[in-house]
C-alpha cells in the first residue's frame, strides 16, 4: 500500500472484471477509497472483497451507465457514502458482435452506442456537475486504439463508438478545464482480458494470433494499461489535458 491517492475517493465503472477491476485494485493499493460500479453485482462484490482483503477501502454500487437516473444515483451514493468524489475512471464498455457494415444489426449498433458513448456522456455529465462545485477533480476515460486507426474490418459499431468517445474526451476536457477538472483518455490495444479473445479462442491462441500483428509481439497486461490511467489521474500529469494516451504495443505507431 502507498499513499499516492491518500484521501481521494475514486469511482471506477466497469469494475467487475478486466481493466476496471485492475484499476480499482491499483487505486486502492495507492491509498484511495474506491467505489466499484457495474451493471451486475457479482463482479464488483468480488472486486471489493479483493480490495478489502489487501487492506484497502471500497464499496460496490450497481449502475447501468446508459441510464441517466442510475448514473445520477451512482454519483449521489458515492458522495453520501464517502464524502466526495475526486477521481473517476470511466471504463464501462461493451464489445459488440462483429460483422460487416452491410450486415450490421441495428440492435448491436445501438447497444454499443448506448454503453460506450451515451454511457460515457452520462458519466461525464454527472461527475462534472459534482466536481465543478466541489473543487475540481480528474477523469480518465477508457477508449480504444481501434477508434484511432479503424483498421479492424467487422468492428464498425465498436470502432465508431470508441472514436466518438475519444473526441468526446477532448471536447469535455476543453469545456471544463477552467472548472478545475482535468479530463483525459487511455486507448488500449489488445489487452489480457476476455474482450480480446475471439469466439472459441484461448490465451495461447490469442498470443499466437497477435505475435505478428502487434509490433511488441504480445498482448498487453491490465497492469500496463492501469499504470497509464493512474498517471493521468495523478498530480504528476497536472499539465496534461484532453490527451488520448494510446497503449497498444506499437500498433498505431
Amino acid at each position: 500500500m502507498t499513499d499516492r491517492f491518500g484521501g481521494k475517493v475514486v469511482l471506477v465503472t466497469g469494475a467487475g472484471s478486466g481493466i476496471g477491476r485492475a484499476s480499482a485494485l491499483a487505486f486502492a493499493r495507492e491509498g484511495a477509497t474506491v467505489v466499484a460500479a457495474a451493471r451486475g453485482s457479482e463482479g464488483i462484490k468480488e472486486t471489493v472483497a479483493l480490495i478489502e482483503a489487501a487492506g484497502g477501502t471500497a464499496s460496490a454500487v450497481v449502475a447501468d451507465v446508459s441510464k441517466a437516473d442510475e448514473v445520477a444515483n451512482l454519483i449521489r451514493t458515492t458522495v453520501e457514502q464517502h464524502g466526495g468524489l475526486h477521481i473517476a475512471h470511466n471504463n464501462a464498455g461493451v464489445f459488440p458482435k462483429p460483422g460487416p457494415v452491410g450486415d450490421t444489426d441495428l440492435e448491436v449498433w445501438q447497444r454499443a452506442i448506448d454503453i460506450n458513448l451515451t454511457g460515457l456522456l452520462l458519466s461525464l455529465k454527472y461527475e462534472i456537475q459534482y466536481m465543478r462545485d466541489n473543487g475540481g477533480g480528474a477523469i480518465v476515460n477508457t477508449s480504444s486504439n481501434i477508434g484511432a486507426h479503424g483498421r479492424r474490418p467487422g468492428m464498425a459499431a465498436y470502432a465508431a463508438s470508441k472514436a466518438a468517445a475519444s473526441t468526446l474526451t477532448r471536447v469535455a476536457a476543453l469545456d471544463h478545464i477552467k472548472d478545475g477538472i482535468r479530463i483525459n483518455a487511455v486507448s488500449p490495444g489488445a489487452t489480457d482480458t476476455s474482450m480480446s479473445l475471439r469466439p472459441g479462442e484461448d490465451a495461447d491462441g490469442r498470443a499466437e494470433r497477435l505475435a505478428s500483428v502487434v509490433p511488441i509481439g504480445r498482448v498487453g497486461g491490465t497492469d500496463e494499461i492501469v499504470s497509464a490511467v493512474l498517471w493521468l489521474a495523478s498530480d504528476e500529469a497536472a499539465f496534461v489535458v484532453g490527451h488520448d494516451l494510446v497503449a497498444d504495443g506499437g500498433v498505431t505507431a
